[in-house]
C-alpha cells in the first residue's frame, strides 16, 4: 500500500448547533481541520480574519463549507425558478471561504426525494451548477458536487448525467463514502471513475443493517469501522488517485456524545487505515 497523501479533518455536524464546543472537542481530539456549519461562518461574514483567529487559537483551519440550497431542501438544482437564489447563496458563500483561505464549496443537492430526477431536470440542474461553479471558480473556490441519500441527485445514473453535463473545468466532485454505499453505488469504483475531479471527501459509514435494507429503529449512519463500508478500498483508490485533498470524518448523528463518536471514527482511522489525524 502506498502512502497515503492526503489531510484528516473533522465535521461538526455531530455536534449540532454548540458550535464552540465543536472547534473545542475537535481541536481536543487532535484534529488540524474542520468543516463547520455554514450558518456558524457566516456569523463571521464581514469579520473573516476574527474566525480564522478563533479557529487557529484550536490549531485548527477551516476545510470548507457545505452550500447548495439556501433556503432548505424544498428547493432544487433542477427547478429553474431556484436558480437566481441558488447561484446567489453559493456565490456569497465562496466570497467567504475565499476570505478564510478555504478552496471548497460543497454542493449540496435539495429536494425531498419522492421520485428520480427527470433528464429535463437534470439538464436544468447542470445549467445552474454550472454558472455557480464558473462564479466559484473564479474567486478560487470549487464547487463540488455531492450526490447524498433522499435527494434530488441521489442514484447512480443521475450522478453519470451530471457529470457528464457539467464543465469539468469548473464543477469536482466531493464523494461521500456512506451517501454512495446507501444508493447501491461502490464509493472505491466512483472515486477512481472520476478520479481527475475528486476534490474533497466525506469519510462516513452506514449502518449494516441499513445497507441491507431492515432495522427501521436503527440510526441510518454510525461511526467509521462500525458499518458497511469498506473503507480500505476507499482508502486505496484514495492512493491510486495520488489523492492530496482534504479527508473529513463525518457522524451525522450519534447514540452517544460527539466527542466519543469522533474519537471512535478517528481512533478507526489511526489504528485501522494507519493514517496519523496529526500529520
Amino acid at each position: 500500500m502506498t502512502e497515503f497523501r492526503g489531510k484528516i479533518a473533522a465535521h461538526a455536524i455531530t455536534w449540532g448547533q454548540n458550535h464552540l464546543q465543536a472547534v473545542t472537542e475537535i481541536s481536543q481530539l487532535g484534529f488540524r481541520g474542520i468543516e463547520p456549519w455554514a450558518s456558524f461562518a457566516l456569523q463571521y461574514e464581514d469579520k473573516p480574519e476574527e474566525f480564522k483567529e478563533l479557529l487557529a487559537g484550536y490549531g485548527l483551519v477551516i476545510t470548507g463549507l457545505y452550500g447548495g440550497m439556501p433556503d432548505g431542501q424544498h428547493q432544487r438544482f433542477g427547478n429553474l425558478e431556484n436558480r437566481e437564489d441558488i447561484i446567489r447563496h453559493n456565490v456569497r458563500l465562496a466570497q467567504l471561504l475565499a476570505k478564510l483561505g478555504a478552496d471548497i464549496l460543497v454542493l449540496g443537492p435539495g429536494g425531498t426525494r419522492e421520485q428520480p430526477t427527470t433528464l429535463e431536470e437534470l439538464k436544468v440542474a447542470a445549467e445552474t451548477i454550472n454558472e455557480l461553479a464558473k462564479q466559484t471558480k473564479a474567486l478560487g473556490v470549487k464547487a463540488c458536487l455531492h450526490p447524498h441519500l433522499w435527494t434530488e441527485i441521489q442514484d447512480q445514473n443521475e450522478l453519470e448525467t451530471l457529470m457528464d453535463l457539467t464543465d469539468p473545468e469548473y464543477v469536482y466532485l466531493a464523494p461521500d463514502s456512506a451517501h454512495l454505499k446507501g444508493a447501491g453505488m461502490d464509493p472505491s469504483e466512483i472515486i477512481k471513475t472520476y478520479r481527475d475531479r475528486v476534490a474533497y471527501v466525506h469519510l462516513k459509514d452506514l449502518t449494516k443493517q441499513k445497507a441491507e435494507g431492515g432495522n427501521e429503529n436503527e440510526p441510518f449512519f454510525c461511526e467509521l469501522g462500525r458499518g458497511a463500508v469498506n473503507f480500505q478500498e476507499v482508502l486505496a483508490s484514495l492512493e491510486e488517485i495520488q489523492y492530496t485533498g482534504w479527508v473529513t470524518l463525518e457522524v451525522d448523528e450519534t447514540t452517544n456524545t460527539p466527542y466519543d463518536s469522533m474519537k471512535t471514527c478517528r481512533d478507526y482511522v489511526e489504528k485501522e487505515l494507519l493514517i496519523p489525524v496529526k500529520a
